[in-house]
């Protein structure tokens, strides 16, 4: 399969300074390995844009302890101590973010939108700087598209084209995400032939999917 890289190799596609997408809810549907091997290589100045930011050693909470986060697009930070620290200090920039929003926003970039209109935040401070734009006597924000440069995701199953299935609450973000990150990585639990995946059960088609890291022996 020719998709198919290492960890390793994972790594070293990933520059110092890069932004990165990484699926997840509390855990569940985070492609673990790569975080920790992310981690363990020291990578630096990371934009990450994650659903929230998990507890202290889960998801990608070894990305914040490693130091590997200069700023944090999320909806949640409030359960892992090592990011409130960093972000008291002022070592994180954090861009908090309500989550149907964010995850629009992650969409319209992958479906080619000029962004979404919303009424949540408007009146807040949240819709500081931000156009408001008037339908039907309504007011809501424009909320810009989030693209990255990498999309990081965590499937059940793969097949040798990159098909990839999900399972229950783990596909959150994941099918979201590979439609918005320039290059996509998926880490699946296994790697299987094709036809192994019943079609109605993909999610992501291979096409969207540029590599898969291939599991250790």
């Amino acid at each position: 399969m020719q998709l198919a890289i290492s960890l390793d190799e994972a790594v070293r596609l990933i520059p110092d300074g890069a932004t990165v997408m990484l699926s997840g809810f509390m855990g569940a549907g985070v492609p673990d390995g790569i975080v920790h091997a992310l981690a363990e290589a020291g990578k630096r100045e990371l934009t990450l844009i994650s659903n929230d930011t998990a507890r202290d050693t889960t998801g990608p909470g070894p990305l914040f302890a490693a130091g590997c986060v200069r700023k944090l697009i999320c909806s949640h930070m409030g359960l892992n101590t090592i990011v409130q620290a960093q972000f008291a200090s002022g070592a994180l920039e954090v861009e908090l973010v309500p989550q149907g929003t964010l995850v629009e926003r992650i969409r319209s970039a992958g479906v080619g939108l000029g962004g979404i209109l919303t009424p949540t935040g408007v009146g807040t401070r949240i819709a500081e700087g931000k156009r408001i734009i008037e339908v039907n006597g309504r007011d809501y924000l424009l909320e810009t598209p989030l693209r990255a440069d990498f999309a990081l995701i965590a499937a059940r199953s793969c097949d040798y084209v990159g098909n990839l299935a999900y399972m229950l609450t783990a596909t959150n973000f994941n099918p979201i995400m590979a439609l918005a990150g320039d290059t996509v990585i998926c880490e699946p639990e296994e790697i299987v032939p094709v036809g192994m995946i019943p079609p109605d059960l993909v999610k992501t088609p291979g096409i969207l999917v540029d590599y898969v890291i291939k599991r250790s022996a």
